[in-house]
């Protein structure tokens, strides 16, 4: 399992890797010593289980002196490029070693079968001078978000296949040419692939997975997260959230977090403070630094500034949390109903599996895409702002209006309804027997010829 660099991929290919070797296959995870160490720690799986898996860590990073600082987000600007371009310049360094060791694995295996993150393409791509191996791309992002590009940037529009006709630029989700040409590479270079595998299912996205496989061979194995969520182990620091979740109403309780590459600035914070505190709707806000890229960097991670007095006025209402969180056993809770995300695919697959409605509060990537899928397709989460306001501040009177609407009116208590019933079929989709655990079967047995 080859992922690039960013936590929501790191997770999403541990979870696979789980998923491969319950099977009694080996599986190696190959990342840098900061990634691997990370992910594990981060890990819902208990150690027992992550000592299954083969973790080779390569100790790259970058000079101090060629790394930026974390710079703030602001969401008027609506994306971190230098985070993203980063990324990029770490995954490069990856090409070598990942060389060396699937030549030394080649001799050992009847058929070595690599999973890599459809962004590491340059990373695995001398597999095809090995005889006994073949290789397999993983796609993050959701399939509507993917054929919504293509058709943005190289074909001509087709209603049939994705229903909305003002669909964002690509050029607004990847401000960083940078970014871009990356991206293009990765997908040119990807001719060597044998399919591909999409962390998605047929309960959300069945009709454009159809597409997909009308063209070419893949195989949709999500939602990766429910395979682990029975086995999440409670950290003593993460009791104490659970039980004041206990304590409140079924649906009172909306969850705010923005993932792990964006740091807001104070401007920002303050007018998602003063909205909160509008709307009169209870919350679990996780406001903390953004991820370092750089390991060698000596900068201490920036504390978010939080508006004088507002922590002590929201007791009882509402609880900020600084540290990392175990997302979907809180969305998993009766208390929780409705979630302010970013629209990760990650954080979009985890809400709806577990019927929860999203605010969208986009920032950049697949992000715009995959709200427009939850708000105008989907119909299970309310928009905090439009894509073409990307370029303004997100306003107090916008996140408490978003709040109410998701949180506190008929309208609302419908996409809870329709959530529900997606999460439901979601669910049944993981059982023994269902449509996930169908596809897993399908992949290992076509690996396994």
């Amino acid at each position: 399992m080859v992922p690039y660099p960013a936590q929501s991929h790191m997770n999403l290919l541990l979870q696979f890797s789980h998923v491969v070797s319950s099977y009694d296959i080996p599986v190696h995870y190959v990342g840098s010593a900061l990634d691997n160490s990370q992910v594990k720690s981060r890990s819902s799986n208990p150690l027992h289980d992550l000592t299954k898996i083969h973790f080779h860590d390569f100790p790259i990073s970058l000079s101090p002196d060629t790394s930026p600082p974390n710079t703030t987000t602001s969401s008027k600007t609506n994306c971190n490029s230098e985070h993203q371009v980063r990324r990029t310049e770490v995954s490069t360094h990856l090409h070598g070693p990942v060389t060396a060791l699937l030549r030394s694995l080649s001799p050992t295996a009847r058929r070595l079968v690599v999973v890599y993150d459809s962004l590491m393409a340059s990373v695995v791509q001398d597999v095809v001078s090995l005889p006994n191996a073949e290789a397999y791309s993983f796609h993050s992002i959701s399939v509507f978000a993917g054929l919504a590009f293509r058709r943005e940037a190289l074909e001509p529009r087709d209603n049939n296949i994705i229903p909305i006709n003002d669909l964002p630029s690509v050029e607004s989700c990847f401000p960083s040419a940078v970014v871009r040409n990356f991206i293009a590479s990765q997908v040119r270079l990807s001719h060597f692939k044998a399919g591909e595998l999409h962390n998605t299912c047929r309960a959300i996205e069945g009709s454009f997975i159809d597409q997909i496989l009308s063209e070419r061979k893949m195989w949709a194995v999500g939602p990766l997260h429910l395979m682990t969520i029975y086995k999440e182990l409670i950290k003593d620091q993460d009791k104490w959230l659970l039980e004041w979740l206990d304590q409140q109403e079924p649906n009172s309780v909306l969850y705010i977090s923005f993932g792990t590459i964006f740091t807001f600035s104070d401007e920002d914070i303050k007018e998602i403070a003063l909205g909160l505190d509008q709307s009169g709707v209870k919350f679990i806000w996780v406001l903390r630094d953004a991820d370092k890229v750089n390991s060698l960097s000596n900068e201490e991670a920036r504390r978010p500034h939080l508006p004088d007095g507002f922590e002590k006025r929201m007791r009882g209402m509402g609880l900020v949390v600084r540290e990392w969180v175990p997302q979907v056993k809180i969305l998993a809770h009766t208390s929780i109903g409705g979630f302010m995300s970013h629209c990760g695919w990650n954080s979009c697959m985890e809400s709806i599996s577990m019927g929860v409605p999203i605010a969208a509060c986009p920032m950049q990537s697949d992000q715009p895409m995959n709200a427009l899928l939850i708000t105008e397709v989907l119909k299970v989460g309310v928009s905090v702002r439009e894509w073409r306001q990307r370029d303004e501040l997100v306003t107090s009177s916008m996140i408490s209006e978003a709040v109410r609407k998701l949180m506190a009116s008929d309208e609302g208590e419908g996409m809870r309804k329709t959530a529900a019933e997606m999460g439901e079929k979601v669910k049944r989709s993981v059982a023994e027997g269902g449509g996930c655990r169908l596809e897993w079967d399908s992949f290992i047995a076509h690996i396994t010829r």
